[in-house]
């Protein structure tokens, strides 16, 4: 098993691979074996109420849940494709300022079956759940069905 990458690692993966995260102004907080968090600001996500747009929100946790099952796939010496199939977020309380999505890690043996699966079968799906806080309070909760698949040799990029 590979060491945790940095937060400095992970974040320039992320705007390079991911050029909206530098657009949204997502910057890593953490990512390690306990889980990933992001924090992303007001400004560049507002909507024409002055909170935060509901799709920017959405994407922060999308790329929270994304950020700790890629990160944990590379340390692990997978490097599948791994794509989200479907989300649901459930908004509780408007976004006023600066926000962060707290992905929590997998248990163990739930990451352990998950690769497993994938070695044998080609591809597998986890279900990843996150939290959306804002001043401290949950302002919106998160469950995204990730899936991912082996690539052949020659088109890992």
């Amino acid at each position: 098993m590979r060491p945790d990458p940095s937060v400095a690692e992970v974040e320039a993966y992320l705007h390079r691979h991911i050029p909206l995260s530098a657009d949204m102004g997502v910057s890593v907080v953490a990512c390690d074996a306990q889980g990933a968090t992001l924090r992303a600001p007001l400004e560049p996500n507002i909507n024409h109420r002055a909170t935060v747009f509901g799709g920017s929100a959405s994407a922060v946790a999308i790329l929270s849940a994304w950020t700790w099952l890629h990160f944990a796939l590379r340390a692990a010496g997978q490097e599948p494709r791994l794509v989200i199939q479907r989300n649901s977020v459930e908004y509780l309380a408007p976004i006023t300022a600066v926000f962060e999505a707290r992905c929590e890690a997998l248990p163990c043996e739930m990451l352990g079956r998950f690769i497993r699966t994938l070695e044998r079968h080609g591809k597998a799906r986890a279900v990843m759940p996150a939290e959306l806080r804002c001043a401290g309070k949950i302002v919106a909760t998160f469950s995204g069905e990730f899936v991912a698949m082996k690539v052949p040799a020659r088109e890992i990029t």
